[in-house]
């Protein structure tokens, strides 16, 4: 498993796999802060046991609506910090699972393909970290090296600066244009990706320590 984790692929996984579902929690957690719909249609009138009726019911519960909101923000902030993302990968967690039990209750078309992904996509995350997470159920944790490459500056760098960007786009637009929000999110993304590699050969000797 170390020399499993020393490898540039499983590294570069975590690493985008947590901008990943912290961004798309970030993205969904603004509108909430905000006050509005999640979509924009009203539930009002849709039956009960209908998902439109779910959101308009939540979105007209006010306050819990907002604390949502600033629950998935503060999970995804911790997530795509790096530094502190086993914190966001344990916070996730519960919300996450909370809300593929819900797509599958209610019969969401497609999303719970989605949120069962991103459900995996948490868990992986939290296996990847299980060595130090395990002192929680008073397992002795085994502190890893925090002069790899996966613990350098450059990836808080890139995560902040992918933070910022999804929280004023979505903050600041009522309408947003989805691909303009992709194209920026992936420039980020490869610019961090491009400085990341070229400083990777100054770590290669501490990862095999």
């Amino acid at each position: 498993m170390r020399t499993f984790r020393q490898k540039i692929i499983p590294q570069l996984f975590i690493i985008y796999t947590r901008y990943l579902i912290g961004g798309a929690f970030v993205f969904a957690s603004i509108v909430k802060i905000k006050g509005q719909r999640f979509t924009a249609v009203d539930g009002s009138d849709s039956p009960l046991n209908s998902p439109f009726h779910l959101l308009e019911t939540l979105y007209r519960s006010g306050l819990y609506w907002e604390f949502l909101g600033y629950g998935q923000l503060i999970a995804g902030f911790f997530l795509m910090t790096q530094r502190y993302a086993k914190l966001g990968a344990l916070m996730f967690l519960p919300i996450i699972a909370n809300i593929f039990v819900i797509t599958v209750s209610y019969g969401f078309t497609g999303t719970p393909y989605i949120t069962g992904l991103m459900l995996l996509a948490n868990i992986l995350l939290v296996l990847w970290d299980w060595d130090e997470i395990k002192i929680l159920f008073n397992i002795t944790p085994v502190i890893e090296n925090k002069n790899t490459w996966i613990h350098d500056k450059i990836w808080e760098i890139t995560g902040l600066v992918l933070f910022l960007f999804d929280t004023t786009y979505r903050f600041f637009t009522d309408g947003y244009n989805f691909f303009i929000w992709l194209g920026i999110c992936v420039l980020i993304g490869l610019t961090g990706l491009i400085l990341g590699l070229r400083k990777r050969k100054n770590y290669i000797g501490n990862d095999l320590e």
